[in-house]
């Protein structure tokens, strides 16, 4: 099954089982602290909008969220009905606006390191001067495979190094970068910042 038809077939089954303990709270706090007030946050891969997406919007900022699986969007429109809600692919996106913040959360990580290559400009393409880029990404150049709901996903990643070339050449900057982060679950999490 597709990645895709994974989450959409899921959808229920992984809202349900989706933490809500924030344990993303202090790279949340770190991102909104980089917003204006009010600012506006393109949320990729935003699911059902909970937790991540719930937590920007209860801070007062406006998300636009995005994801591939209209069953995900379902969700997050029952959850917050006055959201923006798109059904899109990173691969190809092109809302021909920008964002004071783009997050990329547990989603451009199912991108192939290829893949995530060609989304980087995208992500900055759609980030105003001074805006924040954060995403979780592996601890290093490689790939594994996951599961959600008992089904296998692709999880891909380039080495910071790589990941810091690749923003530099869109005019943004890493300004932190943690692998396997202890006080996050272990996620491996990169803030950059656009020029």
């Amino acid at each position: 099954m597709s990645l895709r038809g994974v989450y959409e077939h899921n959808a229920v089954q992984f809202d349900r089982d989706r933490t809500r303990d924030l344990h993303e709270r202090g790279w949340l706090e770190r991102f909104c602290a980089e917003m204006p007030r009010g600012g506006r946050v393109l949320d990729l891969g935003c699911g059902a909008g909970e937790p991540m997406a719930g937590y920007l919007i209860g801070r007062g900022l406006a998300v636009t969220g995005v994801d591939f699986a209209p069953a995900m969007l379902e969700l997050a429109r029952a959850r917050f009905p006055d959201g923006r809600w798109i059904e899109g692919d990173m691969r190809a996106l092109d809302l021909g606006e920008v964002f004071d913040g783009v997050l990329a959360w547990n989603s451009f990580f199912h991108l192939t390191a290829e893949e995530q290559r060609g989304v980087i400009p995208r992500l900055a393409a759609h980030l105003c001067p001074g805006g924040a880029l954060m995403m979780s990404v592996g601890p290093e150049a490689g790939d594994v495979w996951g599961t959600v709901a008992g089904e296998a996903v692709y999880h891909a990643s380039l080495s910071p190094d790589d990941y810091a070339a690749e923003l530099a050449n869109c005019g943004c900057e890493v300004a932190a970068f943690c692998a396997e982060d202890a006080d996050c679950n272990g996620h491996s999490v990169l803030l950059a910042r656009k020029g």
